[in-house]
This record gives structure tokens, sequence and C-alpha cells, in this order.
């Protein structure tokens, strides 16, 4: 018993710290993003982006976690400005190939680019490559099953990318609770947000490279090896070779029972102590995890509770901004690269 107030006294440090630390750093005067920002100027924005996300994720729904991805990497670094879909050149390294975004293992960047075609087709100039990612990211969720939210628009486009950011500032997979907590009190988000987002993990698919550690280490550990999760592990162990080699971007679902659906399963897998990743199970198995351990117990009780603060959640991520964006950024062309 006399565990706990140590543990709760280290962690409110900590997080008092990070909140010391990092609170001057969020941005809260940039110009306000508005529902209303293209309805004059490109009435149908919306429209031609859920329609061409509707092509792509009904051809392979695991386009859906492709774009939510890289709208977290996005806003991540920078603010949500579009830096991620930069490619790199003899002026500019872009975030592409930094080490926290798997060496070139985010995808859905041709997604992107036919969507702006379309756009630019339809209203030249004047879509942001940055909203686009941000209504897209939207669409992707609502397409599997998830919830639907307003999107704020009137983001530009940075004419800069930062791939030391990239490694600084975006969570890994074998990354402790505090870690993560810091690391989304830098960009304004709460304990609650870091629970609500990962909650995104419910579609997508991990690399071997990146659960290795979690399925050789404490897996076992955590899902007490009954019967089911022993077979679960083997299936696991079977994909993802102890050894770092070929295998190492063998791929499995991070929700192993409703991969394609947006639904509450992901917080019930971590119930079950059968988190892939070890920054996932960290949320409800971490010492430090007294207040995420709740919100995990809640999402998965109550899918509602869930949707609700996704939708908050999202709202607020993608409301991330920076005065430099505002002020000397630019709506790009091609998403790829800065105007010329």
């Amino acid at each position: 018993m006399a565990i706990y107030p140590s543990l709760i006294t280290m962690q409110c440090f900590i997080v008092l710290v990070c909140i010391s630390i990092f609170s001057s750093t969020v941005t809260a005067s940039d110009p306000p993003l508005t529902l209303d920002y293209y309805k004059s100027t490109c009435p149908n924005v919306f429209d031609i982006v859920r329609k061409e996300m509707e092509c792509h994720v009904l051809s392979d729904p695991r386009n859906a976690a492709f774009v939510v991805r890289l709208h977290f990497h996005d806003c991540f670094v920078q603010g949500c400005d579009g830096s991620i879909l930069l490619d790199d050149t003899i002026d500019l390294q872009g975030e592409k190939k930094a080490s926290t975004n798997g060496l070139n293992s985010l995808k859905g960047f041709r997604i992107i680019d036919k969507i702006k075609n379309k756009l630019e087709s339809e209203c030249p100039g004047i879509v942001s490559c940055a909203d686009l990612l941000t209504i897209a990211a939207r669409d992707a969720v609502i397409l599997v099953g998830g919830p639907y939210w307003d999107v704020p628009v009137g983001r530009k486009d940075s004419k800069t990318a930062n791939s030391d950011l990239s490694s600084q500032n975006i969570p890994t997979a074998n990354e402790g609770l505090l870690g993560i907590i810091s690391k989304f009190l830098y960009q304004g988000l709460s304990v609650t947000d870091v629970v609500a987002l990962s909650g995104a993990h419910t579609i997508g698919m991990a690399r071997c490279e990146n659960f290795r550690a979690r399925i050789y280490g404490d897996f076992g550990a955590t899902s007490g090896m009954n019967p089911l999760s022993g077979s679960y592990l083997g299936k696991l162990k079977s994909v993802c070779p102890a050894i770092s080699g070929p295998g190492d971007n063998n791929v499995t679902a991070m929700d192993n029972f409703t991969p394609d659906l947006f639904d509450n399963s992901f917080y019930n897998t971590l119930l079950r102590g059968e988190g892939l990743l070890n920054s996932d199970q960290e949320l409800y198995s971490s010492v430090f995890g007294i207040e995420t351990r709740k919100l995990v117990r809640k999402y998965a009780e109550d899918p509602v509770a869930f949707f609700n603060q996704f939708s908050d959640s999202m709202v607020k991520l993608g409301n991330i901004t920076n005065s430099d964006s505002f002020v000397n950024g630019e709506v790009r062309k091609n998403c790829r690269f800065v105007n010329t």
C-alpha cells in the first residue's frame, strides 16, 4: 500500500515539470480557424475530399489508418502545417525519413496527392495541404465506422520541415508512459487526449520492428498467459522473429479482433494485457497509469464516451498551429514541394 503515494507524488511532479517547461511553446494567439473559411472560395472542398477518401478506403480499409497517422505525425511537428508531406530536396530535408517516422514507413502520400490534384482542378491555389490532410483524416475515421466532428479550416502550408523535431516530439512504440504524456503536454494536449487519441490504434497495422521488444518481453506478464493469450502470442512470434533482419517489416493488426473497424475494441485489448505496442499497453499497465488506467476502463465499457472524447481530442490535435505558418506560409500547388 505504501507504494502508491510515492508514485502519485512522482507522477504529479514530472507532469508539473513538463507543464512548466512546455506550456510557453503552445501558441494561443494564432489567427482562428473557422468552419466556413472556404465558403466563397472553394465551397465544394469537403465534398471533394470525402468522395476521394471514399474511393481509397473502400478499395483498401488500411488507407484510413495511413491518413490518420499522417495527420498525427504532421501536427506533432511545427503544428498542423503539411510539413510531413514535403519531399527531400537539395535545399530542404523533410520529415519522412526521420527515425520516428519509421524510415519511409509512413504511407498515404499518394492519396493526398490525388485529392490535391482534384482540388487544384476545382479551386486552384486555394486549399492548403494542411487543411486537406486534416479533413481527410476526419473522413477516414468516419468511413471505417468512427465518429464525425466539424473540422475548422484556414491553415497555411509551411515552407519548412524539421526532421530533428520529428525524432524529438513523436512518441515511439517502446516509450514509457511518462515520456508519452510529456510529449502530448508539449503540444497542449491533456492526459485524457493521450488515451483517447491512442484509440486510433483500433485501426491500422504495426511493423515487427516496433513490437518485437514487447512480444519477446513483458507480453506474457501483462496478459497472464491464459490459453487464448498464449495462442495470440504464438501467432505474433510467427509473424515477428526474435532476431532483427528481413522480418522487421512484417506487419500485424494493432487490434486483432476488429482491425478494419473503428470501435472501442482497442481498449478491451489493453484490459486483457494484449496491447501490441508497449506504448499502448503502458496506458493500462504502467505503475504511473493511475489516471490513464481509469480512462482505458471507461472507454472499454462505454463506446459513446470514447467516440465523444476522440472527436474532441481530434479537434484539439487539428488546432495545433504555429505563428510562422500563418505569417510566412503558403498554399502549396503540390503538397510534396514548396512553391517556386
